[in-house]
């Protein structure tokens, strides 16, 4: 999972040293694949936090699953008049949101359990029996 942090932060810092504007037909489009891509990159974290198999090949079709179902809802919505990107947005926000939540939480519980396994040891070097 670091590779794809990796590439995802040296993608990020190449794109802002290219000077390209997105045509403003395509900003919809543009925005719900970023959230989608976010809400693959999330859920990739939220997998290795809670320890839950992490599968890189499970990552990469999420990512294009997340992808295609954006440009797919968004053409759909501009095809019959709605905005139907912003149920797409909406949706890939509350599942960010829901994985950081899950994320801090394993985070937390990974540290506590840490600190608790640290002074259980602390405890037992000190009163040999």
């Amino acid at each position: 999972m670091i590779w794809a942090l990796i590439g995802i932060l040296i993608g990020v810092v190449i794109g802002f040293q290219i000077e390209y504007s997105i045509p403003l037909a395509y900003t919809k489009y543009t925005a719900v694949v970023l959230i989608g891509v976010l809400d693959a990159l999330f859920g990739a974290i939220r997998a290795e936090a809670t320890k839950d198999q992490y599968d890189a090949l499970i990552f990469i079709t999420g990512l294009i699953f997340n992808i295609l179902l954006a440009i797919i809802i968004t053409y759909l919505g501009e095809k019959l008049g709605l905005d139907l990107y912003l149920a797409a947005t909406v949706v890939f926000t509350f599942r960010i949101f829901s994985n950081v939540g899950i994320t801090r939480r394993a985070m937390l519980h990974n540290f506590f359990e840490k600190k608790r396994k640290q002074k259980h040891d602390t405890d037992d070097s000190e009163n040999p029996l």
